[in-house]
């Protein structure tokens, strides 16, 4: 079955697919492959018209549920259409100024898997679905993975539909600007089982000279917001020692992520991570002291002990400066996911298609989220990564060679059909 199964995999088609998708929303610039992609755009509505053709070409079943989530669904003869289904997929949404893997390459390799498993004319005995997730970047609606989340019932239809971009637009009313605000909800907790391939997004599979990765973990992520409130003065006639600089003090608090999160990547947990990534100073004039600053703070890691860490220490340098600096702060942390770890059984599954593949893997965690974060929490679930030349993503320069796309795919359509042949 398996070679008989992979040479279906069509390189040439799925490069068609990822190559046309690119062209909705592209960007122009002098290297590289460069899209914009915000949920509910004209480019958006272009990119899932196509996707529902493919779909469609293949006589998949397709659904657009209430928050735009597109599935395309394959019942093989003889199988019962009740039967819960082994599904796949990623996002069509981009960056502003993304590149023309992230999310696609997902997408169509679970549809290029099923193309496969048809020419091959193989039956599984399950069904087989290929999703689009609706606002996985967050660019435009939400702080991201808003499609899945509302998949295993974390977030609402109504909430999510309420939810407005920068100029009061709301999500239903973008839905329903592009045709695809649709009907009921997808529901993950319906799967058998979850696969999604995704481009590396780091170089670690071109350092082991590895053909695909096999997940093991997501890490959780805490977002903090802190500000840091001092007072404004003349620049030229405050002396040094009469200064309330929030400036420096939000600096202190910066070099201090940096030195406890090293700190802890050598004693406790090498995949630990702390970015300062907002840095807003008030009233940002030259001739003038730093009244305010906000502080934007993205803490990662596999493991919730050395991120909770990481955060006790933010809190106890904010008391600290407070009683030094004489400065004032506040504190919230209001984005808060555990770190998920994939499913043994996929797992498995995933190294025994690249053992009979011939497949190079290694196995890692991921440091970025995506959609198998939310789905982990209702299903059984797998994530595998092709390699990111130079580790570029989100940018014009992100780039998987087509042969590595192609390579990704035959692992996750083994995988597929192991699942779906149970």
């Amino acid at each position: 079955m398996d070679q008989h199964l992979y040479q279906y995999v069509d390189e040439d088609r799925l490069r068609a697919d990822i190559m046309q998708t690119a062209e909705f929303g592209s960007v122009p610039v002098e290297e590289g492959n460069c899209r914009t992609v915000l949920t509910g755009t004209e480019a958006n509505k272009q990119a899932r018209e196509y996707f529902v053709e493919k779909l469609e070409e293949r006589e998949l079943e397709v659904s657009v549920d209430a928050v735009g989530n597109i599935t395309g669904r394959w019942v093989p003869d003889n199988v019962n259409p009740a039967t819960r289904s082994v599904a796949t997929g990623s996002h069509l949404d981009s960056v502003i100024d993304g590149g023309m893997f992230d999310g696609v390459l997902g997408v169509y390799a679970g549809l290029e898997a099923i193309r496969a498993m048809q020419d091959a004319e193989l039956s599984p005995s399950l069904p087989l679905e290929v999703v689009a997730f609706t606002e996985e970047e967050g660019g435009r609606f939400s702080d991201g993975v808003l499609g899945s989340s509302v998949a295993i019932g974390d977030c609402s239809v109504a909430d999510a539909l309420t939810t407005t971009d920068n100029a009061g637009v709301t999500l239903g009313e973008a839905l329903e600007e592009i045709g695809f605000k649709g009907e009921q909800r997808l529901d993950a907790t319906e799967w058998n089982s979850w696969f999604e391939l995704h481009v590396e997004q780091g170089t670690r599979l071109e350092e082991a000279s590895a053909s695909a990765g096999i997940v093991t973990h997501i890490t959780g992520t805490v977002r903090c917001h802190i500000d840091i409130l001092g007072e404004a003065n003349h620049a030229g006639t405050t002396s040094m020692e009469s200064r309330i600089d929030a400036l420096t003090a939000a600096s202190e608090l910066a070099l201090e992520i940096e030195s406890v999160t090293n700190e802890i990547v050598k004693t406790h947990s090498e995949t630990a991570v702390g970015t300062v990534g907002q840095f807003d100073v008030e009233p940002g004039s030259i001739n003038v002291i730093p009244g305010s600053v906000h502080l934007g703070v993205d803490i990662r890691d596999v493991e919730c002990e050395s991120m909770e860490r990481i955060v006790s220490s933010v809190r106890q340098c904010l008391d600290r400066l407070e009683d030094e600096r004489d400065v004032e702060t506040t504190f919230s942390r209001p984005y808060d996911i555990e770190p998920i770890s994939m499913s043994k059984r996929c797992i498995e599954a995933l190294h025994s298609a690249a053992t009979r593949a011939e497949i190079s893997t290694i196995e890692l965690h991921s440091g970025a989220g995506h959609d198998t974060m939310h789905i982990a929490k209702a299903t059984d679930t797998g994530l595998i990564f092709a390699p990111s030349e130079g580790g570029y993503s989100h940018s014009a320069a992100e780039w998987t060679d087509w042969g590595d796309c192609a390579t990704s795919t035959r692992l996750l359509a083994g995988a597929l059909y192991d699942l779906a042949t149970e």
